[in-house]
């Protein structure tokens, strides 16, 4: 994958100094300080940092780490470690200056952020420019981004495409998953990130689904954590922080709340049973942060579950949740309250990490004034505080040790194809085709998905033109084969004789989708939601 080293990592030895305990370890921090102020290093600086394997999670070095860090900060700074901010526009100085000036934990950037037809090497100066406002604070800025896959990819082309996690639930293969998110992973870290809001551990509906749907492994809750579990543990192979989302379970839900607030029939009791599941397993797979989504319970139907008590409560006691729990975005449609005082909120309800509030300096000074008046209490903030900066410390030792053994773009893209390969779907005729194609025309979908369909086409030695094999990306169109690039419903009630669903138009699925046209594919996925019991089982 691209090769490169962010001002986190360049200061990593500065971080963990305070961790070293030999007795010349001052001398030996304002060396390395001086050092990283003059040059950035093309390879990590050496630390004498011991903590355990990041993939045990945060450790209790980290969290020492962070006490002390946390013990020194002043009101200022202790306000603005819970809040990563979201900016307007394509100033990333500006957003680094406000990092810098309200002590922020870091910004998330998302699709607005970033120039038309940006590439990796313009995402990778944004971050470099987020990165360097740690200054001289001792700890790192965390840089998030929601790049899960599928429908959720804010980085467009200047990152690797990579399919929802409905594939790799249809793959049912977590060893498969976690190599191919690892890959991802890594493409996310070397573009200078270090936070992925991801995976989705949702146990979705299906149709009736309008906000999770294809973003979710499937509707049983086995597979669901399984799937993300898998997920988790490539994001931290790959040295990237995670997010299991969006507790306590979004997937039943009819209503996007990124309008307004969907209500759930079920109560955390309820919740529980149903839901709870996948948190539960993320949990044991040490995942670093747990995102609470905007969800209304009976009782609280006008509450979002991000400003609900009760909620942190269970995810504390009944899942048994240790790390950041991290608010959905501040600035959604199903959040009403006052600016900043959605913040305060949900800091004093039991949040560590408020995420996205629409003005930085107005969270800012709402919480300041809480801390001020008594409305929040000191001790809620330097816990939350401590969570969030234990999280990046770790964070920033899970990115040097990754370094070590990142997969290259060859092995990256076998983890792609063999992914794409294994959750090649039947939902209507044979698990191989019986009358392999040569010839082949397009219709359905947009011009790039065309185009794209006739160069994976093309690349396994079919020919495309008018005649053949008709293959449909749509459904809609009278064809022989239908190409589902999106929510396996989308193509359920096709006409054509076979139905494929590929779960996205990347062009590993779409080459998967032809190398089975060509009858180079034997199909093994397995439809991962209910509603297709007629599908031929094949997996």
């Amino acid at each position: 994958m691209r090769k490169r080293l962010s001002a986190v990592a360049a200061s990593l030895a500065v971080l963990m100094a305070g961790c070293s305990g030999p007795a010349d370890e001052a001398a030996e921090q304002a060396e390395t300080t001086e050092a990283a102020q003059e040059t950035v290093p093309s390879s990590p600086p050496a630390t004498d940092y011991r903590a355990p394997d990041p993939a045990e999670g945060v450790a209790e070095e980290d969290r020492e780490k962070a006490r002390e860090i946390v013990e020194g900060m002043s009101d200022d700074e202790l306000v603005g470690s819970v809040i990563m901010m979201t900016f307007r526009g394509t100033d990333a100085e500006a957003a680094a200056d406000a990092i810098r000036e309200r002590h922020l934990a870091g910004a998330i950037v998302m699709g607005y952020n970033l120039p038309d037809g940006a590439d990796a090497e313009t995402v990778a100066g944004v971050t470099d420019t987020l990165a360097g406002a740690i200054g001289d604070r001792g700890w790192p800025v965390a840089i998030g981004v929601d790049q899960e896959g599928g429908p959720v990819a804010r980085l467009n082309s200047a990152a690797v495409e990579f399919p929802p996690l409905m594939a790799a639930g249809a793959a049912r293969d977590p060893q498969l998953t976690q190599e191919a998110i690892t890959g991802q992973g890594t493409d996310v870290r070397d573009l200078g990130f270090t936070l992925d809001f991801a995976p989705v551990a949702d146990v979705t509906v299906g149709r009736e689904d309008p906000t999770i749907n294809v973003r979710s492994a499937g509707s049983d809750p086995e597979l669901v954590s399984a799937t993300s579990t898998a997920a988790i543990r490539g994001y931290t192979a790959a040295g990237v922080a995670s997010s299991a989302k969006h507790f306590p379970g979004h997937g039943a839900l009819t209503v996007d709340s990124h309008e307004s607030l969907p209500v759930s029939e079920e109560s955390l009791a309820e919740l529980e049973e149903s839901s709870y599941g996948p948190f539960e397993s993320a949990k044991e797979a040490n995942v670093p942060t747990v995102l609470v989504g905007h969800i209304g319970l009976p009782g609280a139907e006008d509450l979002p579950a991000t400003l609900n008590p009760d909620v942190y409560e269970s995810l504390r006691e009944d899942v048994g949740y240790e790390g950041v729990a991290v608010t959905d975005a501040l600035n959604m449609g199903a959040i009403t309250e006052q600016p900043g005082q959605e913040t305060v909120k949900a800091i004093r309800a039991g949040a560590d990490l408020a995420l996205m509030p629409d003005d930085s300096q107005v969270a800012v000074d709402a919480l300041k004034s809480a801390l001020d008046s008594g409305d929040l209490d000191r001790e809620r903030l330097v816990e939350a505080a401590g969570r969030v900066v234990a999280m990046q410390l770790w964070q920033a030792r899970a990115a040097e040790a990754a370094e070590a053994h990142a997969p290259t773009d060859e092995e990256a893209d076998e983890s792609f194809t063999a992914l794409a390969d294994a959750s090649l779907t039947v939902l209507k005729g044979e698990c191989t085709l019986p009358e392999p194609a040569k010839t082949v025309s397009i219709t359905g979908g947009d011009e790039a998905q065309q185009a794209a369909m006739k160069k994976a086409a093309e690349e396994v030695g079919l020919t495309v033109g008018s005649g053949g094999t008709t293959v449909s990306l749509d459904g809609e169109a009278a064809a022989d084969v239908a190409v589902g690039t999106a929510a396996p419903w989308q193509v359920a009630g096709s006409g054509a004789d076979t139905v494929l669903a590929v779960y996205d138009d990347n062009p590993h699925a779409l080459r998967a989708a032809a190398k089975y046209i060509a009858g180079e594919l034997t199909a093994e996925g397995t439809v991962p939601v209910e509603g297709f019991e007629d599908a031929p089982t094949c997996g």
